[in-house]
């Protein structure tokens, strides 16, 4: 990985558990949202299906996946007017090596 983790927003991400629960979802977003219009998931998840899922506010939900993509674990995609989220699968692995591995 090219860029240094930076364990301190990663674990700001993690300790909320609306933002855990996404990150599960992301990881089989066929299971946890209906289809989507616009694109396949395998470009992402669009924001708005985590609104329909949390039953949060769009505001909070995108402070939300702000939070998760400042620590890296998410990356966002734009098309048109969609923004679509994926898990960051590379940042996910060397987070989990770097715990294994120093503590």
């Amino acid at each position: 990985m090219s860029e240094a983790l930076n364990l301190d927003e990663i674990f700001k991400a993690l300790a909320h558990p609306v933002r855990r629960d996404m990150l599960r979802w992301l990881k089989e977003p066929e299971r946890y949202f209906d289809e989507q219009e616009h694109q396949p998931f395998s470009i992402g998840v669009c924001a708005g299906k985590f609104d329909q899922r949390t039953g949060l506010s769009q505001s909070t939900v995108s402070a939300h996946l702000a939070t998760l993509q400042r620590a890296g674990l998410v990356t966002s995609r734009k098309i048109g007017q969609w923004h679509f989220f994926k898990r960051n699968e590379d940042t996910i692995a060397a987070f989990v090596r770097h715990l294994s591995e120093a503590l």
